[in-house]
């Protein structure tokens, strides 16, 4: 037999006529590749391909768990063929941010009696769907829902309480204000809270009735992680205020994760959070993060006291007399078991007023201290403060040297100033060689030269004598593409960039001002991103010392893998210089998914779609310029090539009118074909784009639309 194969691949007839079908690969394969196809498509398509398919479609490894996150081709019908098919054998079903289904798909979830895990964010649930899905699934341990207007508690069943009573596990996402089936779950060891409540909640006087009930809530013993993660608004502050209160009536005993996301100006420290810290210092704590007025060096230093927590956030919390890394670093406790760092905004003092009132400056030699204690390190963030390099560029010291000792690292957030290479060149330096009174004629006149931006060449451009001059450029980031090669999510972000999309407030029309050091940071910058060969997500924003965008085009072509991409700002924002090499660089981004471009007078014309139209892997889009421009009859014929994109968000210049127009003349036209399209068209200055925003899928609106760094915002999953 091993003749005969020798002989048959030897023969070149034979190799020509010899076909390899599915049946050659073994089961074990098979299933591997099939845990990548969606599991509608798997069950109702894939399933009836061959018998040896719809037999291994059996295996319960791929139909235990379905997640049908994300899978915007799945409609209300293939996910009830679905559930009718598999509602014996799934034990962990995944509809988070499934906006697009009905609400009757719910009623077919209670098929699932072995049920064990159920999120449901995003999905349509009223109070009376939730009582006949919990008196259903006796076996529910973790759930996931949206708590919107109109919920009541009262509404739920005894057999409906009686299965929150056992939950181990609640994510709430809070559109009202309200404490949701909180009060029913008694045994939770995990609640993490999203409070998206809007500020015409407020009026209603959601809050103030919450305060009376308060008596109704448990006490919480068994608990074990807190989360809670708020939109911006009074009414989410005021949310959270009686979520803690329900604290100090009791203090859970393990409490081992706390975690609490307030943008803005945090409230003041509840009572509450003293006796749940003293409660987390004889635990050994998982995650911590907390509001940056709550916390100080006392204690930050009492929870390392009993061990470093392997993820831990905090974020803006570096103020006068505390600096977080350095309490870290003298805590005196073995490091190797922090995975997941977020020390975005935490610096060692403010910096000269030409960087910025109030600014920080990055402490490198602590971060080299921090990467020779904590070698596994996965995600780390660095962003929101300055780094500026004194040493010539090649000698040792520099901040990506200390960076690529992290081999583990995949997440990497850093200011646009620490790939600065040199300082930026002085300014009004008087030539003593200039005749001043010739100099005075020609005040002006003289048009204003960019200091500090040297100019940079593509590859094919470049002269072989060259050679040494370009790679000169990215010499400094050597270091971390060699050391850090797992490395698959990148943000460059100008210290004090501030997006003009806004959450709940007008949109600014005024950008701050770059850092001085950024203006080196250019297209010969962005040409060496390209050694990342493995990097799926970048983002780029307040880079000023872009010019053409040409290196944007080497990094395309170098990281073949990106699914994610959002620039924001690039070189001048008082017109687009980089517009021919963003068209050339999409044509290099096979596997792009994500799309999100912030600049100010782009025009989103058809030469642009065009372009994108070449991006088949094409899912999101959002644009967002002010005073840009876009043509309709461009936007439609790309939704009608790109078949594949579920959501279209432009906010730009134009009238309400035109937008609307346009947004409506999308949706009609695709909508029955692409049952989960999001299309928002709106002017950015309008305002009312709060209340639009408002209206979004929060998925869309928290990954994509907003902008905002999300290296290290999260812990990782267990």
């Amino acid at each position: 037999m091993d003749n005969q194969i020798e002989t048959a691949l030897c023969c070149s007839d034979s190799i020509s006529q010899t076909s390899v079908t599915i049946s050659v690969f073994s089961d074990e394969i098979l299933l591997n590749i099939l845990r990548f196809i969606p599991s509608h498509d798997l069950m109702l398509s894939v399933s009836q391909v061959c018998r040896k398919l719809q037999t291994l479609c059996l295996d319960k490894s791929l139909r235990a768990h379905v997640h049908l996150q994300k899978e915007y081709t799945a409609n209300d019908d293939a996910v009830k063929q679905l559930l009718k098919n598999l509602s014996g054998d799934i034990q962990t079903l995944n509809l988070s941010g499934c906006y697009w289904l009905s609400g009757s798909i719910v009623d077919q979830v209670t098929r699932c009696k072995a049920l064990v895990s159920l999120d449901l964010s995003g999905c349509r649930l009223t109070s009376v769907r939730l009582s006949h899905l919990l008196t259903s699934l006796r076996s529910l341990r973790s759930l996931a829902l949206d708590v919107g207007p109109g919920f009541d508690l009262h509404q739920l069943s005894a057999e409906g309480k009686s299965a929150l009573a056992r939950l181990q596990e609640l994510k709430q996402t809070l559109l009202t204000p309200s404490y949701g089936v909180v009060p029913c779950c008694s045994a939770l060891r995990r609640l993490h809270l999203y409070l998206e409540a809007s500020e015409g909640s407020r009026e209603a006087g959601g809050c103030t009735q919450l305060m009376v009930g308060q008596s109704s809530v448990p006490h919480y013993q068994n608990l074990h992680w807190f989360s809670a993660r708020l939109a911006p608004g009074e009414v989410n502050r005021t949310l959270l205020a009686l979520y803690l209160t329900v604290f100090s009536m009791r203090v859970p005993e393990g409490l081992t994760g706390l975690l609490l996301f307030v943008p803005g100006p945090a409230p003041p420290r509840p009572v509450a959070m003293t006796a749940l810290m003293e409660s987390m210092v004889g635990n050994t704590v998982s995650a911590l993060q907390l509001p940056r007025t709550w916390l100080d060096g006392a204690i930050l230093g009492r929870v390392l006291a009993h061990g470093c927590p392997s993820y831990l956030n905090v974020s803006r919390c570096s103020s006068p007399g505390f600096n977080p890394l350095h309490v870290l670093l003298s805590a005196g406790r073995d490091l190797k078991l922090l995975k997941s760092l977020n020390l975005r905004g935490c610096g060692r003092g403010p910096l000269a007023e030409s960087c910025g009132k109030g600014e920080e400056e990055m402490d490198a030699e602590s971060v080299k201290a921090l990467t020779e204690c904590c070698p596994h390190l996965i995600h780390l963030n660095l962003s929101a403060t300055h780094y500026h390099h004194a040493l010539p560029a090649g000698q040792d010291g520099h901040l990506c040297g200390a960076l690529g000792c992290l081999n583990a690292l995949c997440s990497l957030a850093l200011p646009v100033c620490a790939l600065a290479q040199s300082p930026p060149a002085p300014v009004n330096i008087q030539d003593s060689n200039t005749d001043h009174s010739s100099r005075s004629l020609l005040l002006g006149l003289k048009k204003s030269s960019r200091i500090g931006v040297p100019t940079y060449r593509p590859a094919t451009e470049v002269n072989v004598g060259q050679g040494e001059e370009r790679q000169d450029r990215g010499l400094c980031i050597q270091p971390l593409l060699q050391g850090c090669p797992h490395l698959v999510e990148l943000e460059l972000i100008g210290a004090g960039f501030s997006s003009a999309m806004p959450r709940n407030e007008p949109a600014i029309r005024k950008d701050p001002a770059a850092c001085p050091w950024s203006y080196n940071v250019g297209d010969g910058e962005l040409a060496a991103l390209g050694g990342m060969k493995f990097l799926r997500k970048l983002t780029l924003a307040h880079l000023p010392g872009v010019l053409k965008g040409t290196g944007l085009i080497e990094l395309v072509q170098g990281c073949k893998d990106l699914c994610s991409l959002s620039l924001a700002n690039l070189g001048s924002l008082k017109t687009m210089n980089y517009t021919q090499a963003l068209l050339e660089a999409l044509s290099y981004c096979t596997q792009l998914r994500d799309l999100r471009l912030e600049q100010p007078y782009f025009n989103a014309n058809a030469a642009f779609f065009e372009a994108l139209s070449q991006c088949h892997q094409l899912r999101r889009l959002c644009l967002v310029s002010r005073h840009g421009t876009f043509q309709p009859a461009a936007v439609a014929a790309f939704m009608q090539s790109c078949t594949d994109v579920i959501m279209c968000h432009m906010f730009m210049g134009g009238t309400l009118v035109a937008c609307k127009t346009l947004q409506k003349t999308l949706l009609d036209s695709f909508s029955i074909s692409r049952p989960a399209l999001s299309v928002v068209i709106y002017p950015l200055l309008h305002e009312d784009l709060a209340h639009v925003i408002r209206g979004m899928p929060l998925c869309h609106l928290d990954e994509i639309t907003l902008f905002k760094s999300r290296v290290a915002e999260e812990p990782m999953k267990q």
